[in-house]
């Protein structure tokens, strides 16, 4: 799959780690924030990328996009979060062409999460889409590809009952909570940092423990008072964190910081206290359990919780999977019109240039050549012969790579593909992977 955007002949790829092999501490440190993904989409600018985007979650770190080599993708990756290279090689994936399409299909469509169904996912590749695209970083075929994803989910979550059911992070840890804290409407709940999980978490608290003593805490004061506003809750300030946990009987902690906010010193407790930290990278110090009565619970636990929505929501798994089989087949015809669509522009050119030779030759030759006629003859014949060509490449059972080097040696109008230079970079990390 080649990039229509440039003369040099790019791969995509899919490279990056998620849940199924790398943890929460090694996906902690290949976390991207909002700023880090902004400085990976400028760099990729930069080193002549000229599309991708970029998706950072609690679950998984991946991009999207065109390279001469995964390395290019893996290392902007390393270069702008904590992970190593020698990590990534441990529990990193790279696909490409086909297989990296197949992924974003999967991951899109809520099949490759966590928690099976859960659609939050397409969400954040929406917002990201948004951010590379204007920067100018999505070609047609990404712009084409995405906005496909974006309609399978819709059909699958519309068609299915794959997400049915009220299963996510956020509602298994209010199911945690119902099932370990007794008299859970009584007690005091603190939920620290007001992110997507954290808000997700707060509306869920309120709705099923009609709760009214939850407190928000946030770094930045307005953005909890927002939510606060809309769900009636109280807001302290984030000076008076310390304060108010020594009240908290749950703390629940949802922030984006790159390192613990929450450890051992600051909680200095004197009676038990639940705490779900769902936060990557972690931010509670494990260290918090050595104080009697603390239980730590991190997200990773509460994804493993299964329950009979998730079995129920597995039956759905075959309809889904029918659904992105019928828009992957609406995408590759599409991708197969623009692969041929030079193919046949250069027959045509080549058509034109043996029609003009043989022209000149007539012309020479016959005194009473009527030339007008000649060419709108010609040029028919030209437009038929290429619609001919056409309709055979556009034809569900041609084979069109084959068929497209087939014609190119024919009429000699092969397009040269220089070959891949292995970076430096590459070399020195000896990247193994293809």
């Amino acid at each position: 799959m080649e990039n229509p955007n440039t003369s040099k002949p790019k791969t995509f790829y899919s490279i990056g780690l998620s849940y199924k092999k790398a943890d929460a501490e090694i996906r902690g440190k290949f976390s991207l924030d909002a700023k880090a993904k902004t400085k990976v989409l400028l760099q990729a600018k930069e080193e002549g990328i000229v599309s991708l985007i970029v998706t950072s979650t609690c679950n998984r770190t991946e991009i999207y996009g065109y390279a001469d080599h995964p390395f290019q993708l893996i290392k902007l990756v390393c270069e702008n979060s904590n992970g190593t290279v020698e990590d990534f090689q441990k529990v990193g994936f790279v696909y490409k062409n086909q297989e990296a399409i197949d992924h974003m299909f999967r991951v899109g469509t809520g099949l490759d999460s966590q928690i099976l169904g859960d659609f939050e996912i397409i969400g954040q590749i929406k917002n990201s889409f948004e951010e590379s695209r204007s920067m100018g970083l999505v070609n047609a075929f990404l712009d084409r590809l995405i906005n496909t994803v974006i309609q399978t989910s819709k059909r699958i979550k519309n068609e299915t009952e794959i997400s049915s059911g009220a299963t996510s992070v956020s509602f298994a840890a209010v199911q945690y909570i119902f099932r370990n804290i007794e008299d859970i409407g009584n007690k005091n709940i603190l939920l620290f940092g007001t992110g997507e999980i954290g808000r997700n978490t707060c509306e869920n608290l309120v709705k099923h423990t009609k709760n009214e003593q939850i407190t928000l805490i946030n770094r930045t004061k307005s953005t909890a008072e927002i939510l606060a506003g809309k769900l009636n809750l109280i807001v302290k300030d984030y000076s008076d964190l310390h304060l108010e946990l020594q009240k908290a009987d749950v703390l629940v902690v949802a922030t984006g910081a790159q390192n613990p906010t929450i450890d051992k010193a600051i909680l200095n407790l004197k009676k038990p206290m639940l705490i779900l930290d769902l936060s990557i990278p972690k931010n509670v110090n494990a260290d918090v359990q050595q104080i009697p009565g603390v239980t730590l619970i991190h997200m990773d636990y509460l994804s493993q919780m299964t329950d009979d929505t998730l079995e129920r929501r597995k039956q759905h798994i075959p309809a889904a999977e029918a659904i992105i089989e019928d828009m992957k087949l609406e995408l590759n015809t599409w991708m197969n019109g623009r692969k041929f669509a030079p193919t046949i522009h250069a027959l045509k050119a080549k058509l034109n240039d043996i029609v003009a030779g043989e022209l000149t030759f007539q012309r020479k030759k016959l005194s009473n050549f009527d030339e007008e006629q000649a060419e709108l003859i010609s040029a028919r014949i030209i437009q038929k012969i290429t619609n001919q060509f056409a309709n055979h490449l556009k034809d569900e059972n041609t084979s069109v790579d084959d068929s497209i080097d087939f014609i190119e040696k024919v009429f000699q109008i092969g397009f040269a593909t220089p070959k891949k230079e292995i970076s430096k970079a590459e070399e020195k990390y000896k990247i193994t992977l293809s």
